[in-house]
């Protein structure tokens, strides 16, 4: 046995493995999560193994020329506190090239990003609670019903990269219901939930208006739990007070909290709309 860490590239693989820290974490990973995010930049995953045992990972995926995310940043338990996590970390930031780089830092971490350029954004809480569908949810459409150059477009103004494959894989994923709301004949809101192992996971939910957000919430809670409901998780970013104020009464609880870090300047998004970041892992 030796302490050596080698990092490389991860793979699909190696996701199941990746999925369990994360669950172990307590950051509810969706069921089928893996190939979507290895589609958006199949290069940006990072592994670090010790004599052939899994021990650490990190990813880096690029958007475009500009834009970077970095995410699941975990070391084995066991194998803290030796240095590997930032090892993997190092040899995997290059990827990003001269974009800037975002991240979801738990607190624990945030003194260590920090120092590591990230400068503070906002908050992003999680919110849990039990939600039953009103029926106002049967004025949204699925998600396949609208056009997806609109839904893309819509995305643009609320994510400061564009991510058309992304989008196009979390979409069709196997577990992900989304629902599109249209007034008018033009696009107000969108929004997916997906099966996770702990309770299901909003993201994103996008939209014009809070009514607008509460319909489209309930189509989904209606879609993916039919009409007895279920438990469901929304990341919301403290930018919007209209979506801090919808899942308090809707009596969602706090969870656990995160920061939204860059180390340069990104797109303006239009935070009002941005009812629920769509995943903590890329952004």
């Amino acid at each position: 046995m030796t302490d050596t860490l080698h990092i490389s590239r991860a793979s699909i693989a190696d996701w199941p493995t990746i999925q369990a820290w994360c669950a172990a974490e307590g950051w509810n990973p969706g069921d089928h999560d893996g190939p979507c995010f290895l589609a958006q930049d199949p290069e940006g995953f990072f592994i670090g193994r010790i004599d052939g045992e899994p021990v650490s990972s990190v990813s880096v995926v690029n958007y475009g020329d500009d834009f970077s995310f970095l995410g699941l940043y975990l070391v084995k338990p066991e194998f803290r506190g030796r240095g590997h996590g930032l090892a993997t970390w190092k040899a995997a930031l290059p990827h990003a090239g001269d974009r800037t780089v975002g991240l979801d830092g738990v607190v624990a971490q945030q003194d260590n990003y920090r120092k590591s350029g990230f400068n503070y954004a906002h908050r992003t809480v999680r919110h849990l609670g039990t939600l039953t569908p009103d029926g106002s949810g049967s004025a949204a459409v699925p998600l396949a019903e609208a056009a997806l150059a609109d839904v893309t477009d819509y995305d643009a103004l609320c994510f400061p990269a564009p991510r058309p494959v992304f989008l196009r894989e979390w979409f069709a994923a196997p577990g992900h219901v989304g629902r599109a709301l249209i007034v008018d004949g033009r696009l107000v809101g969108y929004g997916v939930m997906r099966t996770a192992r702990d309770s299901h996971r909003v993201g994103p939910l996008f939209a014009d208006s809070r009514v607008y957000a509460e319909v489209i919430l309930d189509a989904l809670v209606a879609g993916i739990g039919g009409t007895g409901g279920c438990t469901v998780a929304i990341d919301v970013p403290e930018t919007n007070a209209e979506a801090l104020a919808m899942v308090g009464e809707l009596g969602m609880e706090p969870a656990f909290e995160v920061a939204r870090m860059y180390t340069g300047p990104v797109r303006d998004v239009d935070a009002g709309k941005v009812f629920g970041v769509t995943t903590l892992e890329l952004g």
